[in-house]
């Protein structure tokens, strides 16, 4: 399994980014997927998920009507559409799944909101 998140950067407070998540490894249609982030000396947290098809998605109350979780099966990849950044959203944003007897992260990519 390989999980791969591009997209991060740094932002001003207002902005959006676009994050995406590559995977491989497994069959991406048949899995729910979810984004985490962890800030500096904070716990990770998960803030968005969406079932495999698709049809289902959920969010952490701090980011719920500003991000926006979705997935193309067809190119096994899971994005995250940020918009509204504020500062608070400043941490590094890894992707997920859980296959019930393990759970995957990928790497990460840092997200920095600052002006």
């Amino acid at each position: 399994v390989q999980l791969v998140e591009s997209g991060g950067g740094l932002v001003q407070p207002g902005g959006s980014l676009r994050l995406s998540c590559a995977a491989s490894g497994f069959t991406f249609s048949t899995y729910a997927m979810s984004w985490g982030r962890q800030a500096p000396g904070k716990v990770r947290e998960l803030v968005a998920s969406i079932s495999s098809a698709g049809g289902w998605t959920n969010y952490a109350d701090s980011v719920k009507g500003r991000f926006t979780i979705s997935r193309d099966n067809a190119k096994n990849t899971v994005y995250l559409q940020m918009n509204s950044l504020k500062a608070e959203d400043t941490a590094v944003y890894y992707c997920k799944v859980d296959m019930g007897y393990r759970t995957y992260w990928g790497q990460g990519t840092q997200v920095t909101v600052s002006s």
